[in-house]
């Protein structure tokens, strides 16, 4: 066994996991537990922040079962979706559920869009925060969640005394302490941090009818902001008894789950500071976040930042995003009449079994070839980057009348061709406004398959690096926890850099890009298209 460890937690959409890791960053024991979600009408995603801990709980328990001495574990690190979580003066659950007013339901989740009203009027005002989001706010960030909250639940908003974001919640749990992490408040709550000043916008607050989270010194949302990775406390009694660790294990300010995962992808081959700028992270997911780091700022229309030391100390982070690519897949594959003849577990295997045989058929040199005709726009729940328009919605073209096995496996197809093409409008958007970016890093359940990964190095034509480290987000908070320990490494560089490990290189197939260069011109067409299908509508609603 290792001299000692370092645990990483990350809370997902839909389950929580944890790893013991060693300081090279090698995973020796993971665990898993689902956890709840409510869904009380269309848009609205909530949680139980409660049910969330007690897995943490759980897991943290399983992977620590082994080792005789808990002692060995010397930090801790939490990452978590950028969801809102509300307590009232006790730390209880104070609900955000409209319909039943349950206390336990008090999470309002990254992907709720209810507050669609309130993100538009931020938007209309041009606040001068709003230069670090991509010229406008999403629905998904805390701001209009808030607004939200105190407009239509007044109860809900009299009674809370702390509006914390998911990761923070966890690390106010582990160390009994009140803090906030950069990482959440700078990409999610429009706190300001420049490299030379940070605080938050008090005429920006008051714009949005927001100005009573200013009292005793912004106590609601956040007064002690930290760097990612620094120690914001040790393990608290409570916890220890809860976690079955002890309070010499140092509890790390987190990062948002996206923000761990691009951190380990970054760090993955790299020999020093300098390679950790360049790359672009995909942590592909229920959604697919697009992290990169420069060395200065730079402003991009539709993509979010720059955020100073948001994830990397002293790089400047943009953030893009596609806002349903996981879940578009499965929304696909589960509402094809053909789903049912799949008579194994791993549907995806199936499917991309049934392309090869396919293309072996018809004698084509590549997979990719067989979606000639069938084109899927992905926006299925709204664009993120770079259009930041919450409102667009999926196409498809080229369907039949065909029900068949073989005609789910092309949609599929068509789909994730349809998820890189996304990827590489957001690229462009990128390189237009000055990033280099040089390779594609991939995590997360997407990334499990080698087609998708394929099909990015030859739409794209970089090179896409899979690192060997799988778990790349869990990877990411136990660096966190290495770097609060303070007893192997001296801050999240060093750790990120010797815990990042190495990675796998796929290259571009240079013969296909003629195709992708034009199934990409029908993706941008398909989205130019629905565009002017609306303004075609809207010009005859007079006469409803």
């Amino acid at each position: 066994m290792a001299d000692h460890y370092y645990i990483g937690v990350d809370v997902g959409t839909g389950s929580v996991r944890a790893a013991l890791v060693t300081k090279d960053g090698t995973l020796v024991k993971t665990e898993t537990k689902s956890i709840s979600i409510h869904s009380p009408k269309t848009d609205f995603y909530e949680q139980d922040s409660e049910e969330i801990w007690e897995a943490v709980c759980y897991c943290v328990k399983e992977i620590t079962s082994d080792l005789p001495e808990k002692s060995k574990v010397h930090g801790i690190g939490f990452d978590a979706t950028c969801s809102l979580v509300v307590l009232d003066q006790n730390l209880k659950p104070v609900t955000v559920n409209q319909d039943t007013g349950e206390d336990r339901l008090n999470i309002i989740m990254w992907m709720d869009h209810r507050a669609k009203e309130e993100a538009d009027r931020i938007n209309s005002q041009e606040h001068k925060v709003l230069k670090y989001v991509g010229s406008r706010i999403s629905l998904e960030m805390q701001i209009p969640k808030l607004m939200w909250l105190k407009k239509h639940m007044p109860k809900t908003w009299s009674r809370a005394a702390y509006f914390l974001d998911l990761p923070d919640f966890l690390t106010m749990k582990a160390s009994g302490k009140f803090s906030r992490s950069l990482c959440s408040v700078v990409c999610k709550w429009t706190y300001i941090c420049d490299g030379e000043t940070q605080g938050w916008d008090g005429n920006f607050f008051k714009a949005v009818g927001l100005e009573d989270l200013a009292l005793n010194n912004w106590e609601k949302i956040g007064s002690l902001i930290l760097p990612p990775g620094s120690r914001c406390g040790m393990m608290s009694s409570e916890a220890t008894s809860e976690l079955g660790l002890t309070s010499e294990t140092a509890v790390a300010t987190s990062l948002i789950d996206a923000h761990a995962g691009g951190l380990a992808l970054v760090a993955a081959g790299a020999k020093d500071a300098s390679d950790l700028h360049g790359r672009l992270g995909l942590i592909c997911g229920t959604s697919t976040c697009h992290m990169c780091v420069s060395k200065q700022p730079l402003f991009v229309e539709g993509v979010w930042g720059p955020y100073y030391s948001a994830m990397v100390p002293g790089g400047w982070l943009n953030e893009g995003g596609q806002s349903a690519t996981g879940s578009l897949i499965d929304h696909i594959i589960q509402n094809h009449p053909a789903y049912t003849k799949c008579t194994h577990g791993d549907i995806y295997n199936w499917l991309e079994g049934i392309l090869e045989e396919l293309a072996k058929e018809q004698s084509l040199a590549n997979i990719s070839y067989l979606a000639e005709n069938i084109h899927v726009y992905p926006d299925f729940h709204g664009n993120r980057s770079p259009l930041a328009d919450p409102s667009l919605a999926g196409m498809i073209s080229g369907l039949t009348l065909d029900t068949s096995e073989r005609n789910l496996a092309l949609l599929y197809l068509a789909a994730l061709q349809s998820l890189v093409y996304g990827t590489r409008h957001i690229i462009e958007q990128l390189t237009s406004f000055g990033h280099v970016i040089s390779s594609v890093l991939m995590c997360g359940g997407l990334s499990k398959s080698e087609l998708f990964i394929r099909i990015h190095a030859d739409a794209l034509g970089i090179p896409v690096l899979i690192p060997h480290t799988k778990q790349s987000v869990l990877l990411g908070s136990s660096m966190l926890g290495a770097a609060a320990a303070s007893k192997e490494f001296p801050d999240l560089i060093s750790a990120a850099v010797a815990m990042g490990g190495s990675a796998d290189a796929f290259q571009p197939v240079k013969e296909l890009k003629r195709f992708h260069d034009g199934k990409y011109a029908v993706f941008l067409k398909m989205q130019k298209n629905q565009l002017e299908y609306r303004s075609i509508m809207e010009c005859t609603r007079s006469e409803k």
